[in-house]
């Protein structure tokens, strides 16, 4: 009991030292433009939203070493609450574009770090996995509102479809079954957030980013409607024996 109690305070230390690397980013983004009440509070909520997600997390996994993927999640996760921060501050102020954009793209770059070094170390853990969708979802979203601002609510669709998904799946049970492997889903994914750092970067014509939004838009609804077609023809295959069962098991009767 003593080790495992040695090894959760040493698990909830990694997520404090997180909390306090996002409170630094904050202090030093609010210095630099002068951030107002807006950015603040929405950068400390993730903040603390952060810590006490993940550390409720660990405190329940077997985990006995943060390790060093989830050390590259977490540093990704800080640059995601930079620009939360930014993307709230941006409804008070004009936002400081390059800023926003130069943490955006080194959150995504390091999108594809965590996974590799993860295998490479043999730590992949469920876990991990988890907390690197999560953040890369958010990060998703956060994009998505401040592109919306530019080009109309509707690009909220991309940013909110996967939590629209989620809560589905609270009604729909089977919508929680597990899916194959994709490599068309993870290019899908990636190319979301590609597609929204640029058209918020407004390097393009505004009808340019508005088709690079669009094919982002089109191409992850293709996705999802492919594994949500997946999954239902699956929940009916399943069904179907245990349905033949329970048919001859009444004959029996």
């Amino acid at each position: 009991m003593a080790l495992n109690n040695t090894y959760d305070a040493r698990l909830q230390q990694e997520t404090a030292v997180g909390a306090g690397v996002q409170l630094l980013l904050l202090a030093l983004l609010g210095t630099a433009i002068g951030m107002g009440p807006a950015g603040w509070l929405t950068g400390l909520a993730f903040a603390f939203a952060t810590w006490a997600v993940l550390a409720r997390a660990l405190h329940r996994s077997p985990l006995r070493s943060f390790g060093p993927a989830n050390r590259v999640t977490l540093g990704r996760a800080t640059l995601v609450g930079g620009v939360t921060a930014l993307v709230a501050d941006s409804f008070e102020s004009a936002p400081p574009v390059a800023l926003l954009v130069g943490l955006t793209a080194v959150a995504l770059l390091l999108d594809g770090v965590d996974g590799k070094v993860a295998r490479r170390t043999g730590t992949s853990t469920a876990l991990g996995a988890r907390f690197d969708m999560e953040v890369d979802a958010f990060l998703i979203l956060v994009l998505s509102v401040y592109v919306a601002t530019q080009l109309g609510p509707w690009v909220l669709l991309i940013g909110g479809m996967r939590y629209a998904f989620v809560a589905a799946a609270r009604l729909a049970p089977w919508l929680n079954a597990p899916l194959p492997p994709s490599f068309a889903r993870k290019t899908v994914a990636a190319v979301q957030g590609i597609c929204l750092l640029l058209a918020g970067a407004e390097l393009l014509p505004r009808l340019a980013n508005l088709a690079v939004v669009l094919l982002a838009l089109g191409s992850l609804v293709w996705s999802f409607g492919r594994d949500v077609r997946w999954l239902w023809r699956a929940s009916r295959t399943a069904a179907e024996p245990a349905a033949g069962v329970n048919v001859l098991e009444l004959a029996a009767r």
